[in-house]
């Protein structure tokens, strides 16, 4: 197969995750300092005073330097060279500021209207619909780059017809199947829920496939639902998202529903299975298959457990489709110097050399169709590859706001037995319309 793969070509469309984690991606919890208590006098009679409360709540505080830029733990290592780089090139200051990956979407809109924010973020397309609607990012003019870069990372942020980041990495979830256990790819859905459940019979295995449940999870369920014909939001014919189309309750999505229902009976999805118990099962050779994405490689990798990544196979002759995320560099509607951050994400941002380095962080394929080229070698990344060729991206119009509360409530339901699942999904798109509405 060509080493693009069409990587996400057929898309004029998210078509994730995001993760963190789906999620663009499962994020790690942010670690939060807690004050130390003061040692209190030791008189009985009196209490002691209370401390004032954190400083969580006040908004970052913008670095003291021409251009600076927001980022999380994982890339600021790979960003500074480059902004160093740049600093120096154009003789000027450029901070990179270190942030909690949630805490920059927040803090930006927060601090960039009051003219304490960055100029620049690195974050996940899905932000843009409240972003945007805060006013708080700027359109950036692709045209010079456009085509380099993967169709679907571009769509990913393009937002009422405008681009507003320069993607850099993509993800998506995939198959991990353990090759000592499961040698063969799986032909079929079918075909893999029968080693599955044979391996658990056998006692070879303690759950047959993983995946998230519990928490309930519609992003890693999501390709489930598509196989089946199921979607969250319709298309329109500009590729755009129709949020007047919700299609949880179509005749997909209801078989999809049933679907979920009849593998908790069977066994083959498991209601208990958590992120971490997920990563543990796969990781100890006690699960043969997992569904998720490359952020989970590295946990994998460190376990030594023998596996391949290959597309979700197809489901009921349908073709799965899981959510597609998108990373990249905004630029602040507040900018100090709105041409100089424009500068740095269009041509320092944009190279080989750049999107390489991400991916050397945090292993997710490079939006950059030449970068992709260069580590579409690996046949772990080619797998990513192949399967997010058949995804969509993660909806970031507004309304997807109105979709996960309540369509994760109808999955714990199905879970539970507490309703039947097409009941579950009915009563979820029924909430999700009213808060749309």
């Amino acid at each position: 197969m060509h080493a693009r793969l069409k990587f996400f070509a057929f898309f004029a469309l998210f078509a994730l995750l995001i993760a963190a984690c789906a999620p663009d991606e499962p994020a790690a919890p942010v670690d939060e300092e807690t004050p130390e208590e003061e040692p209190v006098d030791e008189e009985p009679e009196e209490e002691p005073e209370e401390e004032p409360v954190d400083d969580e709540d006040e908004p970052v505080v913008r670095a003291e330097a021409d251009l600076v830029i927001w980022a999380d733990d994982t890339r600021t290592p790979a960003l500074q060279p480059f902004a160093d780089e740049f600093g120096a090139a154009n003789e000027v200051e450029v901070a990179v500021q270190e942030l909690g990956f949630g805490d920059i979407r927040d803090g930006l809109v927060v601090s960039g209207p009051a003219g304490e924010g960055p100029d620049i973020i690195i974050g996940a397309h899905d932000w843009l619909g409240e972003l945007v609607e805060n006013g708080v990012v700027a359109p950036i003019d692709l045209s010079g780059v456009e085509g380099d870069l993967e169709e679907v990372a571009v769509q990913a942020f393009t937002f009422d017809g405008q681009t507003y980041g320069v993607p850099y990495a993509l993800e998506n979830v995939a198959l991990f199947r353990n090759t000592d256990l499961a040698p063969d790819v799986p032909a079929t859905w079918e075909e893999l829920e029968e080693t599955a459940l044979a391996l658990q019979e056998d006692g070879e295995v303690e759950q047959g496939v993983v995946w998230p449940a519990e928490p309930a999870d519609p992003y890693h369920n999501y390709p489930v639902v598509t196989a089946h014909g199921g979607y969250v939001f319709g298309m329109q014919d500009d590729g755009t998202y129709d949020p007047s189309d919700l299609g949880i309750d179509s005749e997909g999505g209801l078989e999809a529903a049933r679907h979920f229902g009849e593998m908790i009976e069977r066994g083959v999805l498991s209601p208990d299975i958590t992120y971490e118990l997920m990563i543990e099962f796969f990781g100890g050779g006690d699960a043969a298959y997992a569904i998720t994405g490359p952020w989970a490689m590295r946990d994998f990798d460190t376990a030594g457990v023998p596996y391949e990544v290959t597309p979700i196979p197809d489901i009921a002759g349908g073709t799965p489709q899981p959510f597609v995320g998108v990373q990249g560099f905004m630029v602040s509607a507040f900018a100090e110097n709105e041409l100089l951050a424009n500068t740095f994400v269009l041509d320092y941002m944009t190279t080989t050399d750049a999107q390489l380095a991400m991916f050397e962080a945090d292993a997710r394929p490079p939006a950059l169709t030449a970068a992709f080229e260069e580590v579409a070698d690996d046949p772990n990344i080619e797998g990513f590859g192949e399967a997010g060729a058949a995804g969509v991206p993660m909806p970031a119009i507004p309304e997807m706001a109105s979709v996960w509360e309540a369509w994760t409530d109808a999955y714990e339901l199905l879970y539970e037995g507490a309703l039947e699942p097409e009941e579950a999904f009915e009563q979820a798109a029924e909430q999700i319309r009213g808060l749309i509405q």
